[in-house]
């Protein structure tokens, strides 16, 4: 099957104008023959360089990085509102796009007209968009403003009036930039509900956001983009996690810069000038975001390894649901130990907890453990829904102090013929009486 997004080789670049350069009115230019005035020529600036990715059908393909980075202009390559310079971009399927606050919509005309006029845009008939007029009034929850122009709209409905539009005419493929950030907090849950409401029905969506917990949350893979380049494809956390790790090795290094430069600026002081001490709060700076603490504990005991291992015992992270998955963990303790609970926990990418135990809650009681151990949780059939998960490995005392806790550890994956919604998946039929027939979709 083909891929939903193709990108292969793709360049882009943007032309900036030198200084002095100014743009030429129409009639100017047609006498002139250029819509630039000035003399010097103008600088290339590099959007995209040598990007190649694929999307396949009912993924969620995350992309991140700082700003200047490409995210948007890729996402505008993808929707077809860019040609690349180089390379090409093939989709399969309608693509519908909510990439600018506002994009698409005139701002002198009713909500009423902008969803007719954007419906038509993104490939509806004035028949569908018709048919779908009242769900999307009711999504983007305008009913008491549809008649009014939308250049008298707050940023927050224009969103919602976009997204609205975006989600009902039936996308292959549903672009989504930052804009999400602008609606408020119930608008976004709505939104991400439908997202999965989307990817559960095998379309794919490709999502652009500085939240990286939202990226992990929603996105079963992660593109980083670093100007203009792709830096770094794979499963989210690892990813993000690279991502978080450079920007904060970029942070601290222009904070010794600015450290060093204030050190040197000191010491030119004329001499027997008295040093002041900074107040406390001046002296610290800009408070920093703690990173998230993955890891803790004594390491009394420790935690040297954990793997996942299908039926045949060989190492593995994608599983059928219902397979049987065994969690091996090494670990080592570095004196002799008679106190010791060892667990293991599965979690989704969005902290949902679901399901978890240990050697204590299992009945087993410690005797002793000394050196390296091997500890295995075999688990016949796990019957958890398509999905991504997490897992969590511990080794704590009998009272809960830990002696080494580790946290998204690992990932992987779990797929399934049939289709639902949770974490649980468990073996079902249905049945069917009386005077109702139904018939099995084509393809499935």
């Amino acid at each position: 099957m083909n891929p939903a997004i193709r990108v292969e080789q793709v360049d882009k670049q943007y032309r900036r104008l030198a200084p002095g350069h100014r743009l030429r009115t129409l009639k100017s230019a047609f006498i002139g023959r250029s819509l630039a005035s000035g003399a010097a020529a103008a600088d290339l600036i590099p959007a995209l360089a040598g990007v190649s990715f694929e999307v396949e059908r009912g993924e969620a393909f995350g992309i991140v990085g700082g700003n200047g980075s490409g995210k948007s202009t890729l996402l505008k390559l993808i929707a077809g509102i860019l040609r690349p310079d180089a390379g090409r971009v093939v989709t399969d399927g309608r693509v519908a796009a909510l990439i600018e606050l506002g994009a698409g919509f005139h701002p002198e005309i009713s909500g009423r007209e902008n969803i007719y006029i954007n419906g038509s845009v993104l490939g509806l008939t004035r028949r569908q968009v018709e048919q779908r007029f009242d769900r999307i009034v009711e999504f983007a929850g305008l009913a008491d403003f549809i008649d009014e122009p939308v250049k008298n709209y707050s940023s927050g409905m224009y969103v919602r009036l976009g997204f609205a539009v975006a989600i009902h005419t039936d996308p292959d493929i549903l672009l989504v930039d930052e804009v999400l950030a602008v609606g408020d907090e119930a608008f976004a849950h709505q939104c991400l509900r439908r997202i999965e409401e989307l990817l559960a029905g095998g379309r794919t969506v490709v999502f652009v956001s500085h939240s990286l917990a939202l990226v992990e949350d929603v996105c079963s893979r992660v593109l980083w983009l670093d100007r203009g380049r792709a830096r770094l494809i794979g499963e989210p956390r690892r990813v993000v996690d690279a991502y978080r790790a450079a920007v904060a090795e970029a942070e601290g290094r222009a904070h010794r810069a600015v450290k060093e430069e204030r050190e040197r600026s000191e010491a030119t002081e004329e001499a027997g000038a008295e040093s002041v001490e900074p107040p406390a709060d001046e002296a610290a700076g800009e408070p920093e975001a703690p990173d998230e603490v993955l890891r803790w504990g004594s390491r009394a005991a420790e935690i040297l390894r954990v793997r996942l291992l299908g039926a045949d015992g060989d190492e593995r992270y994608h599983f059928r649901s219902g397979e049987a998955v065994t969690f091996e963990i090494e670990a080592v303790a570095h004196r002799p130990q008679d106190d010791f609970v060892f667990g293991i926990g599965v979690a989704t990418p969005r902290g949902t907890e679901v399901w978890g135990t240990n050697t204590e809650l299992s009945g087993l009681r410690p005797e002793r453990f000394d050196g390296e151990a091997r500890v295995r949780l075999v688990c016949p059939q796990l019957r958890l829904a398509p999905g991504e998960y997490l897992i969590d490995a511990a080794v704590h005392a009998r009272d809960g102090a830990p002696y080494d806790y580790r946290r998204k550890l690992l990932s992987f994956s779990v797929t399934a013929e049939d289709r639902g919604v949770g974490v649980y998946f468990p073996e079902h039929r249905w049945e069917f009486s009386g005077r109702l027939r139904v018939a099995a979709r084509s393809g499935s």
